[in-house]
């Protein structure tokens, strides 16, 4: 069966970036026109995902209304002949099939990935954090999809991190060598001291979820921080059959990501993209040797 349905849990209250998210989610916050989240449901619909199910929280509304028609918006902006941005409004509410769930209190990521339970039902799906960007330009979540259909089970995406970061993700532990860039993962220990990570290969957020997660989720216990972790019920899929729908692979991602839960690399990715943009970049690159020249 093809897989069609991704879900982006979007309910975090974003208090890196206050006072700005005080009353603005920070998937809402721009990378340079458009908000951060409009980006991921655009790799999702890239990569065949036209069913998209959003997991928000109180103070979220704003991410359904980006998504809908504002009709007398369009209206105004035809009757000006502006075709530009009439195309750009409209397009966020073209890209796909758009549902929202609340998620109530925050229990951590596996309790948000719970949530989406009876919308996904007995289907493989992707879970994409809106948090993490990809470059268009650098595939990431094809690759995963295509994988899945051939060895069954489950697969996350991975990314090499200096050792003294591992402690700021989940890490996997795996079977193969590091050299394979599609390893089978055995466990997961999820944000180690680097002294005891399992090894440099950590969980960033891309997966693609066999509906058996939904069942393990169910019995997974909290743990760090007295949340349900996603890490923990993949750690117990890795464990288990593939005919029960068991077994984890990675996809080792060697491209360009983007943080934009984190400050700096929001505006790293704010000038990154950009510099790309052909109506933009010439005159930002020209303006920032020159403000570089200067330091």
């Amino acid at each position: 069966m093809a897989i069609r349905k991704a879900v982006i849990p979007a309910a975090g209250l974003g208090t890196r970036f206050l006072p700005a998210t005080k009353s603005t989610p920070k998937e809402m916050l721009p990378v340079v026109d458009k908000p951060a989240i409009q980006y991921v449901v655009e790799e999702a619909v890239a990569a065949g995902l036209d069913d998209i199910l959003m997991i928000t929280g109180r103070g979220k509304r704003t991410l359904a209304d980006h998504f809908d028609s504002v009709p007398e918006l369009e209206a105004a902006l035809e009757a000006k002949g502006d075709a530009a941005r009439l195309e750009a409004v409209r397009a966020s509410t073209d890209l796909a099939n758009m549902h929202f769930v609340r998620q109530g209190k925050p229990r951590g990521l596996g309790h948000a990935v719970l949530c989406a339970k009876q919308h996904v039902g007995d289907e493989v799906f992707a879970v994409l954090l809106g948090d993490d960007l990809m470059d268009p330009r650098d595939p990431l979540l094809a690759p995963m999809l295509d994988l899945q259909q051939r060895v069954g089970g489950s697969v996350v995406a991975l990314m090499e991190v200096p050792p003294e970061q591992t402690s700021m993700y989940g890490c996997a532990v795996i079977e193969d060598g590091p050299e394979n860039d599609q390893p089978r993962i055995t466990g997961m220990v999820e944000k180690p001291d680097p002294a005891d990570a399992p090894s440099n290969l950590a969980i960033i957020g891309r997966y693609v979820l066999h509906p058996r997660v939904f069942e393990v989720l169910e019995r997974t216990e909290p743990g760090r921080g007295g949340e349900i972790q996603l890490t923990d019920a993949l750690a117990t899929l890795a464990g288990m059959p593939a005919e029960e729908g068991g077994g984890v692979h990675g996809v080792v991602f060697r491209g360009r990501r983007y943080d934009t839960g984190d400050r700096l690399d929001y505006l790293k990715a704010q000038m990154r993209i950009a510099v790309d943009r052909p109506d933009l970049g010439p005159d930002l690159v020209a303006w920032l040797k020159e403000y570089v020249a200067t330091l």
